[in-house]
């Protein structure tokens, strides 16, 4: 077994404990193994196909060089994007959610990547399984022909 060093803000390190204390782990250890195997196996049911996504986070403005870092992983991944927002919070902390589409791979890729930059403090990906209509749409009211899409029931 190897030893890891984890550091944590005194209030997750107080919710850890809370955890052990509910679940009777004997250790935080234990505890910590077995969020850590639940974690990587719920990722390992990777949805694939088409998705929209909904992607939220929290960060601190103030850690260095993010806002360029997420600025630069933004614009790499642009064809995902369908629309952003920023929202300041306070002095120190900016909500960002970015709604995307494409396809599930190509989506957790880019939410890895911003939710993995140090500084980013919450963060989530939630996935809709969509497809699109097999013809463009003419509805006859003036309207360009244009796609539609189905929301399926799963992936």
């Amino acid at each position: 077994m190897q030893r890891v060093t984890v550091t944590l803000p005194e209030s997750l390190c107080a919710r850890l404990d809370e955890h052990v204390s509910a679940r009777a782990y004997d250790t935080r250890s234990e505890a910590v193994r077995d969020l850590l195997r639940g974690a990587l196996s719920a990722q390992s049911d990777v949805p694939t196909g088409e998705a929209m996504g909904v992607l939220s986070y929290v960060y601190d403005h103030h850690t260095r060089d993010l806002a360029a870092r997420l600025m630069d992983h933004h614009h790499g991944h642009h064809a995902l994007t369908i629309t952003t927002s920023h929202v300041h919070l306070n002095h120190d902390s900016c909500l960002e959610t970015a709604l995307l589409r494409g396809p599930v791979d190509a989506l957790r890729a880019y939410a890895d990547g911003v939710l993995g930059q140090r500084g980013v403090m919450h963060g989530n990906l939630f996935l809709i399984p969509v497809e699109t209509a097999a013809a463009a749409h003419d509805h006859g009211h003036g309207s360009a022909p244009h796609e539609h899409l189905h929301v399926k029931e799963s992936f």
